[in-house]
């Protein structure tokens, strides 16, 4: 009896030291010892200050460079840990991306409560105190890590929500040898990218009272920074929290119906014919699609998101049946254009874009997709992108001419392409020309992407009598040479 209760406490003994119970143990040792350290013990809630920076994910004027900056000015945010919700404002002043004059407008970010979205939520636990705070609550787990050279304690954690997968979402903070928080990684869902990685970066911290908070925050997504921030200071547990973390009034105007909507009218078409075999495929971002002797070719076949190109390949199918859409042409790489072509993949239509995108569709489309499996995910499909070297892809059969030409001259992006039928004189386009209002029929500073454009048109010989723009134009109609040259005040 003496031997077996021996056994039986030596056994116990064995259970309670496993490594998993000795790194639960160490890791809310770590967590308590880290936040000391910090001043986290007793922050229910803190205002951060200074100068940022966001950056327009997606809107890169290559695909294989940095996103473009936007100045945060007057940056603040507030975070209050038990609602949880934070708010961030701040003061921006940018330039046009089509060119001309610099406008000031309001930055707005907020996250509350009623909705507990890990893309915006994150703002709140990736902080070094929210970071904290997430890992004493949701039982981190200690491990270790060796970046850039240095060594690394690291605690890991997943917060309640869940992705839309029904999968965790994991959060790993870095803690140096000073106890700070260094670095923290998480990841999101992304239509482009799949499992999408967020690093943030604290570094050059400073001491108020007990209360470390980094002068410098770098947040990267896609190995480009996304948000940067000086914080020129921090107040721990501002007393009028409650009224600042609020969700700001929506803009004047907002939640009316579209410009030209009537009540109970007709929707529009879902596409138009515009030549025999060559059809407008309708939408706030239109399509074309073009049929070959023995297939389609749509131009644009993935804008917005994975409904729309659905929505698409199903229209298409259904004015051009029975012919596959082989090719998919994309007038460029910016994600308000790419993203459905998750949905063009798992159709098994090839990509066409020209060379200097094609490395980036590649890796971003081969990244896992478990957080919210799109269309690549379900499907099992692997992207296959044509990236066409030169000027110039023309799509030729006996029936039909169709050629893509890359525009030169213009910033906004590389690899930025036109479609054009020769034989129908339709001419294809994004992103370059849009109707002036009719109080401003002649823009000065003329708009430098039209002027681009109607250089383009001119130095290829084109000659179209219809052009036809991705984004719906207002009123929505197609244009002529003639517009483009009447709104840079030029003769026909």
């Amino acid at each position: 009896m003496i031997l077996r209760f021996a056994r039986m406490l030596w056994l116990g003994l064995l259970l309670a030291f496993t490594p998993q119970a000795a790194s639960a143990q160490t890791a809310q040792a770590v967590v308590a010892e880290t936040s000391r350290a910090m001043g986290v013990e007793g922050l229910n809630s803190i205002k951060l200050w200074g100068v940022a920076a966001n950056y327009t994910v997606g809107q890169n004027n290559n695909a294989n460079g940095p996103f473009p900056r936007n100045n945060l000015n007057d940056f603040n945010r507030w975070i209050d840990f038990g609602a949880p919700a934070t708010r961030a404002t701040a003061v921006t002043y940018a330039v046009p991306v089509t060119g001309g004059a610099a406008v000031q407008g309001a930055f707005n970010q907020f996250a509350g409560p009623n909705n507990l979205a890990w893309g915006q939520h994150l703002e709140i636990w990736t902080t070094p105190w929210g970071f904290l705070k997430g890992a004493q609550a949701n039982g981190a787990t200690l491990g270790s890590a060796t970046v850039d050279g240095t060594a690394y304690r690291t605690l890991t954690w997943s917060p309640p929500q869940k992705s839309p997968a029904g999968q965790s979402y994991k959060v790993i903070g870095y803690i140096g040898r000073d106890n700070l928080v260094h670095r923290v990684d998480t990841w999101v869902e992304a239509a482009i990218f799949g499992d999408l990685m967020v690093e943030t970066r604290f570094t050059d911290y400073r001491d108020l009272s007990g209360l470390k908070f980094p002068s410098t925050i770098v947040q990267k997504r896609a190995g480009w920074p996304v948000f940067e921030a000086q914080l020129l200071g921090v107040q721990a547990n501002p007393a009028d929290i409650a009224e600042r973390v609020v969700a700001p009034a929506p803009p004047a105007g907002f939640g009316g119906p579209p410009p030209g909507a009537g009540a109970g009218g007709p929707p529009p078409a879902a596409s138009e014919m515009l030549a025999p075999g060559v059809w407008r495929i309708r939408g706030i971002y239109n399509a074309l699609a073009v049929e070959f002797a023995d297939h389609v070719v749509l131009f644009e076949p993935g804008p917005q998101n994975e409904a729309r190109a659905n929505a698409i390949i199903a229209e298409t199918k259904r004015v051009i049946p029975g012919k596959p859409i082989r090719y998919g042409v994309i007038t460029h790489h910016h994600f308000d254009h790419t993203s459905g072509l998750p949905a063009v993949v798992a159709e098994g239509i090839t990509i066409v874009t020209p060379e200097v995108n094609k490395a980036f569709f590649e890796r971003a489309f081969a990244n896992p997709r478990t957080l919210a499996p799109d269309a690549i995910g379900t499907s099992g499909k692997k992207a296959v992108i044509e990236g066409f070297t030169g000027d110039k892809r023309v799509f030729q059969d006996a029936t039909r001419t169709f050629e893509i030409h890359v525009i030169k001259g213009l910033p906004h992006a590389d690899g930025l392409v036109i479609g054009y039928l020769p034989n129908e004189r339709i001419l294809v386009y994004a992103d370059m020309f849009n109707l002036p209002p009719a109080a401003n029929p002649v823009p000065n500073p003329p708009v430098f992407g039209t002027q681009v454009f109607l250089d383009n048109i001119e130095r290829l010989g084109l000659r179209p009598e219809r052009i036809m723009s991705i984004h719906s134009l207002n009123p929505d109609r197609l244009t002529s040479v003639a517009d483009i040259r009447a709104s840079l005040g030029l003769a026909p």
